[in-house]
């Protein structure tokens, strides 16, 4: 069955979010959707998911699911205000657990802050088939940038792909926070690059070098033959000297520090203390 998919682009952070729908008053899905953030402010604001409200709203549409494809390091989650207008149930792979883990140790998280993934609605086991509306989608596990790594299979052979694979000139995903590994990684993309050649793959970034607008649609051939990290002709150990090598040159991003504590949270912000302040805390000396 035929899916109708629109993207939307924010250059703040070069993340793209998509609506997956089959019709015009259909369920739908919100993948990997932006909460804005003035990190020199401090400040939260909603433009971005406000104009996905209003594409929802404009085609009658039902929000279902509200995906994730990981917890984020360059955009705080806008899965809960969007849950909080639009209804919906978020999603994540299961090994977010993980991830849970390794960063409440690193931002010293109130006692209370639960390990299970139960601030989700639902976490998709590998491989599990679900549904928006009438299409059927496969939750695929591609571990490597972090362990909790899902693309979403459509029945049309569209694929979802967080940080994973990025567009062919721009190459695949840093593996160095906690809990990458680039063999996973690797691994990871021989999968996707083992389905046909005309699959769509849809990326949910991108950088684009000098002189190219940005873009997010390409297919498995085109990985298979252009993509500047991995194609055809790389070895294992090529490809892991290679992210090992480059990894190591590569700053913090900029919105790692408040993200991650968000997105961990399904895009909930920390609780509110005795004076009703909401506070995000900055760990020194840990990244």
């Amino acid at each position: 069955m035929h899916a109708d998919i629109q993207g939307f682009y924010d250059p703040n952070t070069s993340t793209v979010s998509y609506v997956v729908y089959e019709a015009d008053g259909s369920e739908c899905a919100i993948i990997d959707p932006v909460l804005d953030y003035n990190a020199a402010a401090g400040r939260i604001s909603t433009d971005s998911a406000d104009s996905i409200i209003r594409f929802v709203e404009a085609h009658g549409l039902k929000v279902q699911w509200l995906l994730e494809t990981h917890a984020h390091a360059d955009h705080l989650s806008a899965s809960a205000y969007l849950k909080q207008k639009l209804g919906g149930h978020i999603g994540i792979g299961s090994a977010i657990t993980q991830v849970q883990g390794v960063f409440r140790d690193i931002y010293n998280l109130e006692p209370e802050f639960r390990l299970d993934g139960s601030q989700f609605d639902h976490l998709f086991e590998p491989d599990e088939v679900f549904h928006i509306g009438r299409l059927h989608v496969r939750a695929l596990h591609v571990p490597g940038h972090t362990p909790a790594d899902m693309a979403y299979q459509l029945e049309d052979h569209s694929i979802f792909v967080g940080d994973t694979l990025f567009m062919p000139d721009v190459g695949t995903a840093r593996c160095d926070f906690p809990g990458g590994d680039a063999q996973q990684l690797y691994h990871s993309i021989k999968r996707l690059l083992s389905l046909p050649a005309d699959t769509r793959l849809l990326m949910c970034h991108d950088y684009p070098p000098a002189g190219r607008e940005a873009s997010w649609s390409t297919t498995v051939g085109e990985q298979r033959a252009r993509n500047i990290h991995m194609n055809d002709s790389v070895p294992l150990a090529d490809f892991v000297d290679m992210r090992t090598t480059r990894d190591a040159t590569l700053g913090v991003p900029a919105l790692l520090i408040p993200a991650i504590q968000v997105n961990i949270r399904a895009g909930n912000l920390p609780p509110a203390d005795e004076s009703g302040l909401r506070s995000l805390k900055i760990p020194l000396n840990r990244f």
